[in-house]
């Protein structure tokens, strides 16, 4: 569960940069948030890959 909320943390943190590279073209923003959503990905595929190795050990 821990991972989870980090990844929710996560994207509630690219929130901000999001609104400014969509409403502001602000394009640091734009690299922040993508580097967040790569964070995002890789966060998700070991909750993925954890969710998995529990299914199947049952």
């Amino acid at each position: 569960m821990d991972k989870y909320n980090q990844l929710k943390a996560l994207i509630e943190g690219a929130e901000k940069d999001a609104e400014a590279f969509f409403n502001k073209n602000n394009k640091a923003a734009g690299t922040r948030l993508r580097n967040a959503l790569q964070e995002t990905k890789a966060l998700s595929q070991e909750i993925r890959n954890d969710v998995t190795a529990k299914k199947n050990a049952k």
